[in-house]
């Protein structure tokens, strides 16, 4: 039977701790009923979110199956504008889709960039010499705004008027003078929104209001004013209090954690990964809802049609079935499963923009701001975080900076953006059992981007599954790159692909090099290296030798036959180098050899989980960790699709929407001979987790390769997700 309890993700108890909140109720009542706001079922798992999320021939997003003119897709429900697509439910929400996805695709919006960039400095500038902010109303509000706004093609006076009254909505207490006057600015935006579109239509521009005025529908016809304030005003306000709303808990994150600070401060490349966890630790929408079409049950819940029921991202962000430790923010985790953009046809078509506008501003305060701290007794947050988490006030202080005037940042800040390309195998040979080293060269020729010792590729492999890999060769050789791949037998089978496809001539896709383990300055150093974690310290034994620094390194190994590179570590640190082959010297003695670290050594640890966890240990117990430098050699995602990569065959693909056929090789993704046909395609984390790329299969087999659809998904072969499907027949018709 199902448990009437007392949930309310409204309460003062889910505001003070959201996440312990749905953790207690997840842990005693996973799914349960509740007569709050009106009554409703509520969930709290990860995959029961995802699963209602996806269905929306059982879950309704529209207002039509709620039966109230009111917002449908929160609880509880409100007045307000209805927003096309996600109040409208496939096929109706389609077209919509089709009409905003060209403008918002990982190509579409790196052409923003600069444009972001040149906000960002702008707005920056506007308090940087006064040493003080408060950072909503100064930074993590006005920026978005700005560029949302100018994307869309709103003049600059609209900028500051448009922006107060979004946030108003989510910051001020309900039926408050504040949430009134928030509700009139949103009146005198629709205004504004028909008078763009207008202007547009009469004389259009480069502007994205342009472009969607110039569109027509599926039937052909232009879409209408009313449809387009909908889909513009929903762009509006997804562009600009979200993305307040993560910055803002961002930063009030960083400065309770300074060692976090830090680190981004040392390691710019791991803002690529700490961005995916602070969305999936910090989710701007907490919770979303839907309307139950007919009778069903979530998780053994009945549910009665025309039932309304709360899909929290924030709980499924948290599920520890999902997310290790969930409470613990990991600079370093992947956390590219998170549903902070939501999952299915509904996900947010601007994810993109999002993630390029946090960036930049988290850039500016690295780089610019490094040393602010937020006012704790001054912080004021929203009312609620029963559907939107975010700050009304961030007070801060900082060291006073100078203004960087009109121009933007310069392309060579450390924060760029890591580069895609691809490279070719030259070579490839045994250097030690199970552990094969690749030399690679840039497809095309000429020189590599330039790295550091403790960097590592992204590898894209052609089954879709993607690898990082530590660089091992000599950063002075700008022609040629070295990793070396263990094979995991008993892994999920992206080692094992690496050394089935390395042969001379193989072209493969990567991403980098990136650097979550710089070689920091030092006196001297301790390097701490296990079985294949030998591959970064290698490259710092290295740096470190050739400037004639001081350092020692123990390697260990289950033997030596197992220790790439030994004779090549010894040849650079000499008599400093002691390797412990296991099965000759047993275990090394940890606290023996961290205990003889001077005070101002550096101890560097790679290797086995194990043996990390062993020396951090150790490190904790002699006061040391603050010199503790590890890198973590993950095995993939436990719940990553197993398949065999050495069944790729070449299929064709034809295009229904656009009639072009297009040829799939074996060593290549589907995605990526799609991409090339349809530049408008939608696709965001491309590892078949987020649902982005899902598309109709009108004829052929697919071969499911994702980790999302259900095995009765699989069985009816009716959609795929084309960033790692392929096909088991021939040929594929996808609806693009």
């Amino acid at each position: 039977m199902t448990q009437q309890t007392e949930f309310d993700h409204h309460s003062a108890a889910c505001t003070a701790d959201p996440v312990d909140y749905y953790r207690s109720f997840r842990e005693q009542c996973p799914v349960g009923r509740t007569e709050a706001h009106g009554g409703f079922v509520y969930t709290t798992r990860y995959a029961d979110v995802a699963r209602i999320a996806r269905d929306d021939d059982t879950f309704s997003s529209s207002r039509a199956s709620s039966g109230v003119d009111r917002v449908a897709i929160v609880i509880p429900s409100g007045p307000g504008l209805e927003q096309y697509p996600i109040e409208l439910d496939p096929p109706e929400s389609t077209g919509y889709r089709d009409l905003i996805n060209p403008l918002l695709t990982p190509d579409a919006v790196e052409s923003l960039r600069p444009m972001i960039a040149r906000h960002a400095t702008r707005v920056v500038d506007a308090f940087i010499e006064h040493g003080s902010a408060d950072l909503v109303r100064d930074l993590t509000n006005p920026l978005p705004a700005a560029v949302t706004l100018d994307w869309l093609g709103f003049p600059e006076q609209d900028w500051a008027r448009l922006a107060g009254p979004i946030h108003d909505i989510f910051a001020a207490p309900a039926d408050s003078d504040r949430a009134r006057r928030g509700a009139e600015g949103l009146a005198y935006m629709e205004r504004r929104i028909r008078e763009i579109i207008r202007e547009r239509r009469a004389e259009p521009t480069s502007d994205a209001t342009s472009v969607l005025a110039a569109q027509t529908g599926p039937d052909g016809l232009p879409y209408g004013e009313d449809e387009l304030v909908s889909v513009i005003g929903l762009l509006i306000a997804g562009g600009v209090d979200t993305t307040t709303s993560l910055t803002g808990s961002v930063l009030v994150h960083l400065s309770r954690h300074p060692g976090q600070l830090r680190r981004l401060i040392d390691s710019p490349d791991l803002l690529d990964s700490a961005t995916e966890e602070f969305l999936r630790a910090f989710a701007p929408s907490q919770s979303m809802a839907r309307t139950a079409r007919a009778d069903t049950e979530i998780g053994g819940c009945p549910v009665r049609a025309g039932e309304r029921v709360l899909i929290p991202w924030v709980a499924a962000n948290h599920d520890p079935a999902v997310f290790p430790d969930p409470a613990e923010v990991r600079l370093d985790r992947d956390a590219a499963r998170h549903l902070s953009f939501g999952i299915g046809t509904h996900r947010c078509a601007g994810a993109h923009l999002a993630r390029a506008m946090f960036r930049e501003m988290i850039t500016q305060v690295l780089t610019r701001l490094p040393g602010f701290r937020v006012l704790e007794e001054g912080l004021v947050a929203y009312p609620t975080r029963g559907n939107q988490s975010g700050w009304d006030a961030i007070p801060a202080v900082f060291p006073p900076g100078p203004r960087l005037g009109s121009g933007t940042r310069s392309a060579a800040s450390p924060f760029g953006q890591a580069l895609s390309f691809e490279v070719v195998v030259a070579g490839a040979e045994p250097v030690a059992d199970g552990v094969l080293a690749l030399t690679l060269t840039r497809a095309g020729g000429g020189d590599l981007p330039s790295w550091e010792p403790g960097a590592h590729l992204e590898f894209r492999l052609p089954s879709g599954r993607v690898r990082q890999y530590s660089l091992c060769g000599d950063p002075a050789e700008r022609d040629r790159y070295r990793v070396a791949v263990l094979r995991e037998e008993n892994g999920r089978g992206g080692s094992a692909e690496v050394h089935e496809i390395a042969r001379e001539g193989v072209v493969v896709g990567v991403r980098g090099p990136r650097n979550h383990f710089p070689l920091v300055p030092a006196d001297d150093y301790l390097f701490v290296a296990g079985g294949i974690g030998v591959t970064p310290i290698l490259a710092m034994a290295r740096a470190v030798a050739r400037r004639g620094g001081a350092f020692r390194v123990l390697y260990g190994g289950r033997s030596r036959a197992t220790m790439a590179f030994r004779d090549e570590l010894a040849g650079y640190a000499g008599g400093n180098a002691e390797l412990v082959p296991q099965d000759e010297f047993g275990l090394p003695d940890l606290d023996a050899l961290l205990g003889s670290a001077g005070p101002s050594t550096a101890i560097y640890c790679c290797g086995p989980a194990g043996m990390i966890e062993a020396v951090e240990r150790v490190c904790e117990r002699l006061g040391v960790s603050d010199r503790l430098h590890v890198e973590r050699f993950g095995a993939g995602d436990d719940l990553e699709a197993v398949f065999d990569p050495a069944a790729n065959a070449a299929f064709d693909v034809h295009l229904a929407r656009t009639g072009r056929t297009v040829r799939v090789r074996p060593d290549q993704r589907l995605i990526e001979a799609v991409r090339e046909a349809v530049p408008g395609l939608s696709y965001d984390c491309e590892k078949g987790y987020c649902g982005a790329c899902e598309t109709r299969v009108l004829a052929g087999t697919p071969e499911h390769r994702d980790s999302l659809l259900t095995a009765e998904e699989r069985e009816a072969g009716r959609t795929m997700m084309i960033c790692v499907g392929r096909s088991c027949s021939p040929r594929l018709v996808l609806d693009l």
